[in-house]
């Protein structure tokens, strides 16, 4: 596997985790859970920071003129990525109603 497609897969790769991790917090919280619920969304957080680092470093590689090839796979990764961020921002939105709900 090239170098492109293992960047690749690493953004789908923390990108699924931080997404998994958003949900999570979504049932943590649904079950009145709420410190695991912000840990979860703590580690959505980190997962999908690691993956904006790695797409940050295919941005900065266009900027210097290094060209990156487009394919389906990065196609994928970028709306995987950008899907799971919007996740994880709803996932706190929830976070923060089931508690106020809670109260």
């Amino acid at each position: 596997m090239d170098n492109l497609e293992t960047t690749i897969f690493q953004i789908i790769l923390h990108g699924g985790n931080g997404k998994s991790s958003a949900m999570e917090a979504i049932m943590a919280a649904k079950q009145g859970d709420f410190p695991a619920a912000r840990q979860k969304l703590k580690e959505a957080a980190e997962a999908l920071n690691e993956a904006h680092v790695i797409q940050n470093s295919l941005i900065q590689g266009e900027v210097r003129g290094e060209k990156t090839e487009v394919s389906l796979l990065l196609v994928h990764a970028q709306d995987h990525l950008m899907n799971a961020i919007t996740i994880k921002d709803l996932a706190a939105e929830f976070v923060e109603l089931y508690e106020r709900i809670g109260e």
